[in-house]
C-alpha cells in the first residue's frame, strides 16, 4: 500500500474550511464576505480528491474485471 507523502497536505482542505468557519463566525456584517473564498477553494478540494478516488477505483475495478474475463 502506498503511503501519505505529507500529512500537512492532506489534512490543509479541511483546516483551511475550517479556518473559513472560524472567520466566518467571529466577524460581523460585509467582513464575513471575506471567509467565503476560503470555503469555496477548501470545499473543492475536498470534493476534487473524493472524486479522483472514486475514478481510480472505478477504473482499477474495471481493469480487474478485464483481467478475469480474458
Amino acid at each position: 500500500m502506498k503511503r501519505l507523502g505529507n500529512p500537512l497536505i492532506s489534512i490543509s482542505a479541511p483546516l483551511l474550511i475550517l479556518l473559513a468557519i472560524t472567520g466566518f463566525l467571529h466577524r460581523e456584517g460585509k467582513d464575513k464576505i471575506q471567509a467565503i473564498p476560503a470555503l469555496v477553494v477548501g470545499g473543492g478540494l475536498v470534493v476534487n480528491g473524493t472524486v479522483r478516488r472514486l475514478r481510480r477505483r472505478r477504473m482499477l475495478l474495471q481493469e480487474i474485471k478485464k483481467d478475469m474475463n480474458e
